[in-house]
C-alpha cells in the first residue's frame, strides 16, 4: 500500500507560488512576474483568500512601477482582511502569538503573520510615491500588528525594517 500523501490542489498552488518566488530571488524577475500573473488569473477574484494574499504579496515585489507595487500590496491586504473577517471565530486557532512568520500552518494563523509585512510594504510603497502621511499611517498599523507575532527573528526583522522606514520618513520630513 502506498502511504504517500497526494498533494491537494491548494498544495499545488502554494508550490507554484514558491517556485515563482525562487525565480525572483534568483534574479529572474520577469519570469517570476509572468508565472505569478498566470496563476493570479487561474485563481481568480473569488479564489482562496490565503492564496490570493500570498500571491499578491509576492507579485508586488516583482513590479517595476511603485504604483503597480502598491496596487498588488493593497490586493494582498484586501484578501487577508477579507479572509480574517469572513472566518467564523470557531475556525480561528487559539494561539496568542503567531510564530515565525507566514508559513505552512492554519491559513488564518499564516495570514495574521502577514499583516505586519503587508502594512510595512504598503508604507514603503507610499513613501516611494511621496505620500508620507499615508506611509506613516501604515507604519502605525505595521507596528501594532507586529506585536501579535511571537518573539523571534521574523518579528525582530520586521521591527528593524519598520524603524528604518520611520527614520527615512523622519529624514524626509526634516529636509522639507
Amino acid at each position: 500500500m502506498d502511504e504517500r500523501r497526494e498533494a491537494t490542489p491548494e498544495d499545488g498552488v502554494l508550490t507554484r507560488i514558491g517556485q515563482a518566488i525562487m525565480l525572483h530571488r534568483a534574479g529572474d524577475r520577469e519570469e517570476a512576474r509572468n508565472r505569478l500573473s498566470a496563476l493570479w488569473h487561474e485563481i481568480g477574484p473569488q479564489g482562496d483568500a490565503f492564496h490570493r494574499c500570498t500571491l499578491a504579496h509576492y507579485m508586488a515585489d516583482t513590479q517595476d512601477d511603485p504604483r503597480d507595487e502598491l496596487d498588488w500590496d493593497l490586493r494582498a491586504l484586501e484578501a487577508a482582511e477579507g479572509f480574517v473577517t469572513e472566518r467564523p471565530p470557531a475556525a480561528a486557532p487559539q494561539e496568542p502569538r503567531v510564530a515565525d512568520g507566514p508559513g505552512p500552518r492554519h491559513p488564518l494563523v499564516a495570514l495574521r503573520a502577514f499583516f505586519p509585512s503587508l502594512h510595512l510594504n504598503i508604507a514603503a510603497d507610499y513613501a516611494a510615491l511621496d505620500r508620507p502621511a499615508d506611509a506613516r499611517a501604515q507604519l502605525r498599523r505595521a507596528r501594532a500588528s507586529v506585536n501579535a507575532l511571537a518573539d523571534g527573528e521574523y518579528r525582530q526583522g520586521l521591527r528593524d525594517a519598520i524603524d528604518r522606514l520611520q527614520l527615512r520618513l523622519d529624514g524626509i520630513a526634516g529636509a522639507r
